[in-house]
């Protein structure tokens, strides 16, 4: 499915073609993906999916593994495109927003769980809005990707983590 749209765009996704590269039968894939959104989303979260980051009893080294782990899926070959076609899919999809907001929600688990921890330790003031400190990390990675066309790397990483430390810590961390 993830070579099918990274080859040939979210176009060429359809149920009889995803069924064909899968050798199993039209009914089959409806079944477990009731729609083409379903199934795009199936298809990134097995490339950028939920993460487990161990508590490392600091909330700068769990942020860099958070990042680290991204930045790996996002230099595979096609994963530009693949988060291109996912949100063009999402925007496309009307009213039904409730299936793309739950992926969203579980991609950023684990980056809220820092987060809360960091606060918890002491590391993170207690006033910061989790969801939106979760936004701040996540998306410089990606708008690097998608907007920027450049892939990001190691030292990008390393500037994020420092710069989200700095705006989401007490003052002078």
């Amino acid at each position: 499915m993830i070579d099918l749209v990274t080859e040939q765009g979210v176009k060429a996704v359809t149920m009889d073609a995803v069924a064909a590269r899968a050798g199993v039968s039209k009914p089959a894939i409806y079944r477990r993906w009731p729609s083409k959104q379903a199934l795009i989303i199936a298809a990134a979260e097995t490339r950028i999916g939920p993460l487990s980051v161990p508590d490392l009893g600091d909330v700068r080294a769990e942020l860099r593994e958070v990042l680290t782990a991204r930045l790996a899926a996002y230099r595979l070959p096609g994963t530009a495109r693949l988060l291109t076609e996912l949100m063009a899919t999402a925007a496309e999809a009307g009213g039904d927003r409730a299936e793309y907001v739950d992926y969203t929600e579980r991609l950023m688990a684990e980056t809220r769980r820092i987060l809360q921890r960091g606060i918890a330790r002491g590391e993170v003031r207690p006033d910061i809005d989790i969801r939106s400190a979760a936004t701040l990390v996540a998306a410089p990675l990606v708008y690097r990707l998608l907007a920027e066309r450049e892939l990001p790397n190691e030292r990008f990483v390393e500037d994020m983590v420092d710069l989200v430390v700095r705006a989401v810590g007490h003052p002078g961390t």
